[in-house]
């Protein structure tokens, strides 16, 4: 009798484990690798050249992967939902882009959309923190600390970040506990891209709040949807919070400088690139 494929990769060890794992997972890989043309890949490597220049080329590499991980995730979210997905498209020093080629039914398929990016480039970020602990190379370390910060700030619930996607199908309400949070990370940081989304979201605020112009039911979803997507979006932030703090503890022998530039740089480049990762609908940015 044939001996099953676990069975014969057992006998490699790990190394054969982590191959017919990575073979189940590779409908995913050529999933993304679909998704991708010239203009992705074009602006991937200038993206990766910019970075280069303040970070060094490995450090850009990495970063970029996790921001394409993260728009992947949206892709596969929405051609699960049969929603045909643009490929990503990279803008150096904001981060990147995928359009929505199609009107997602109601809140709750907004919401997979939505989830579906952090989702994925929390995934990211694990691998990364995994890869540090097998090999104490504070690299990996730093990488996974920018991968949960940058998925976790899109989880602000604020329109047009990806927590103001999710939310929605939740309560409306926690869109204003998420203007509360912009503000105070405003206070703190400065920022003029967060500035830029706050004002964003306050403009288009009594539109989404009634419904989608399409759909007046758009908000009208079972309570089971509304529970389930509460939980996975709680659950991730909290798991992200975590990831961060784990990950950041082995940073602190950079030195005090070192790690705080670290910390800079990931807050500075998560907020420009959060604006930019905006679904379109057809003929515009929401």
């Amino acid at each position: 009798m044939p001996t099953p494929p676990t069975r014969r990769a057992t006998r490699f060890g790990p190394v054969g484990v982590a191959a017919l794992f990575l073979l189940g997972k590779l409908k995913w890989v050529l999933a993304g690798l679909k998704m991708m043309n010239v203009s992705t890949l074009l602006t991937m490597v200038l993206t990766i050249g910019a970075y280069a220049t303040m970070w060094g080329w490995k450090f850009a590499v990495g970063f970029v992967l996790l921001l394409f991980v993260h728009e992947l995730g949206h892709a596969i979210a929405m051609r699960r939902l049969g929603i045909p997905a643009g490929a990503p498209v990279f803008i150096p020093f904001v981060g990147a882009v995928i359009a929505m080629r199609g009107m997602p039914r109601n809140a709750w398929v907004e919401a997979v959309v939505g989830i579906g990016g952090p989702l994925l480039g929390t995934v990211g970020a694990v691998v990364c923190l995994a890869i540090g602990l097998a090999t104490g190379h504070l690299f990996w370390f730093g990488l996974a600390s920018t991968g949960f910060m940058l998925n976790l700030f899109n989880m602000i619930p604020v329109s047009p970040l990806d927590g103001g996607r999710i939310v929605g199908v939740v309560s409306r309400w926690l869109w204003v506990v998420g203007f509360a949070i912009g503000i105070a990370v405003f206070l703190v940081t400065f920022s003029p891209i967060l500035a830029l989304i706050l004002i964003l979201g306050i403009v288009q605020f009594g539109k989404t709040w009634k419904g989608k112009s399409h759909n007046p039911q758009y908000y009208d979803v079972p309570a089971i949807q509304r529970i389930s997507m509460a939980a996975a979006y709680f659950g991730l932030i909290a798991f992200m919070a975590l990831g961060m703090w784990y990950a950041s503890q082995p940073l602190s022998a950079l030195g005090g400088n070192r790690a705080l530039m670290t910390t800079g740089l990931t807050l500075l480049f998560g907020l420009g690139r959060s604006v930019f990762t905006l679904v379109r609908e057809p003929g515009r940015r929401w």
